[in-house]
């Protein structure tokens, strides 16, 4: 399928459609209809078979989407279905965590390798996935052919190990710490601070508190 260039709106929802679809393909389910999907993720039918449009996908009338053939479409076209390398940066708590987080396989992401500075860290495995030196990464960079840094370290080392992983030849940064990295406009960057999204649940709640008072 040729890419297109979606809104970003519509390409944070495809991942949800295909979850829901990834489902009903568990239960052997056939078909599905739009109606059905919104019902389920909470986005209106009409959006849904825009979204849908966008990749030239499209329902048959009074059936609905095939759902084999609509998860096999989503997986693709989202890059899901092939394998991208990554290098995890920073393997403490969160770090480990992610390299050991199988889901991610399931979305085309596998950490090849972790980084590190801290010497109790730097030559164990964790779960099969070797750590490195911060030293050795532009040569496993060469090695291993890897695009991909995902970033977890402390926020104070946060640009310097942002620059190096650039300056080794990463062309994308999955960020995970609460500061916002900077590099030139070449460099594909996906911020995912689970910080802020903690600070928008407790003002909701807050919010909450205060109207039930």
């Amino acid at each position: 399928m040729a890419k297109v260039i979606l809104p970003e709106p519509t390409l944070r929802r495809l991942p949800w459609y295909l979850a829901y679809v990834r489902l009903l393909r568990l239960q052997n389910v056939e078909y599905v209809s739009s109606t059905q999907i919104a019902k389920e993720i909470n986005v209106d039918a009409s959006q849904i078979a825009k979204d849908l449009s966008f990749l030239n996908i499209r329902g048959k009338t009074r059936i609905g989407y095939e759902v084999e053939t609509l998860v096999g479409e989503l997986a693709d076209f989202l890059g899901f279905s092939i394998e991208h390398r990554a290098f995890m940066i920073g393997v403490g708590s969160l770090g480990s965590a992610l390299i050991q987080d199988q889901g991610l396989l399931q979305y085309g992401l596998n950490i090849v390798a972790g980084f590190d500075i801290d010497p109790a860290v730097i030559g164990k495995s964790i779960r099969g996935v070797p750590v490195y030196s911060m030293d050795e990464l532009s040569a496993k960079q060469k090695e291993l052919d890897t695009e991909i840094g995902v970033l977890a370290v402390p926020v104070e080392h946060a640009q310097d190990a942002t620059d190096t992983m650039i300056a080794c030849g990463l062309q994308a940064i999955w960020n995970f710490t609460p500061f916002r990295i900077k590099a030139s406009s070449d460099i594909v960057i996906q911020n995912t601070s689970i910080y802020a999204h903690l600070a928008v649940m407790y003002n909701r709640l807050d919010e909450k508190h205060r109207f039930l008072k």
